[in-house]
């Protein structure tokens, strides 16, 4: 009953993980410009794997992907392969699990069989959280390596309000992106998924202790060398004749018959 619930449960949770890691992928908010000490409030971006936008104050948002994949950081390309990854190994490892649920009958299929696929799916799990913590910590690094060396500089990338002074400053501002909520979700799914692996593996050692059948059977000692056998020389009964069939004239014959 432990075994069993402990499976259930960490296949719960790797679908739990699994979506939180999907709806991390797709999100753009990987990284949201810091409006900390930002004089220029008018304007707020924010970038993901796929595409960068651009939000107004007036609510219109403009979104553009990103058309070219040799030109993005390798970084980048790193993050988006461990996300996808990731996505793949827990797909895979929730289907597996389902089919090697206990308290699922298909056919003659043993308990050591699926106690084998539970574990299988549940590496699988556990390496895809591994995936997605790692991809979402790399772009997390990324961020903060960005945002300790950006600075307002002379004809930097992409200034707001043109070339004048803003803020009694001169030149153009650099802005500086943080945390986004795409990173928690991707954390917080990559644990989720790697509780459920650990769970998985964790019931699978007690299906493969309860699926050890145990087959009751004799002993035998074989005979040693210097056992004599002795033979019988107990008298042989004799049998009486009084079962034989008399013949018409009062003799007796030779036939006889055996009364069950």
């Amino acid at each position: 009953m432990a075994a069993t619930l402990c499976q259930v449960m960490g296949f719960l949770l790797g679908l739990l993980g699994m979506a939180g890691l999907i709806a991390a992928t797709g999100m753009d908010q990987w990284g949201t410009e810091d409006l900390f000490d930002n004089p220029v409030t008018a304007v707020y971006s924010y970038s993901g794997l796929w595409r960068s936008c651009v939000r107004q104050s007036s609510g219109f948002t403009e979104c553009r992907p990103y058309f070219t994949i040799l030109g993005l950081p390798a970084l980048l390309q790193a993050v988006r392969a461990l996300m996808i990854v990731g996505i793949v190994l827990g797909a895979i490892g929730c289907l597996i699990a389902i089919f090697s649920l206990k308290c699922l009958k298909m056919g003659n299929m043993e308990d050591n069989i699926k106690a084998t696929m539970t574990l299988t799916a549940g590496i699988m799990i556990l390496l895809a959280g591994i995936c997605g913590i790692a991809g979402v910590s790399a772009f997390a690094n990324l961020i903060v390596q960005s945002f300790r060396f950006t600075t307002y500089a002379d004809g930097g990338l992409g200034g707001y309000g043109g070339g004048g002074g803003i803020g009694g400053l001169t030149g153009s501002l650099t802005p500086r992106y943080t945390f986004g909520p795409a990173l928690f979700v991707g954390w917080i799914g990559g644990a989720v998924l790697v509780i459920g692996g650990v769970m998985m593996c964790l019931a699978c050692r007690g299906m493969s202790s309860d699926g050890k059948q145990r087959y009751d059977g004799m002993t035998y000692k074989a005979a040693s060398q210097h056992t004599m056998y002795k033979s019988d020389v107990r008298p042989r009964p004799a049998y009486n004749d009084s079962y034989k069939v008399q013949s018409v004239d009062g003799r007796l014959a030779n036939q006889r018959f055996d009364y069950v």
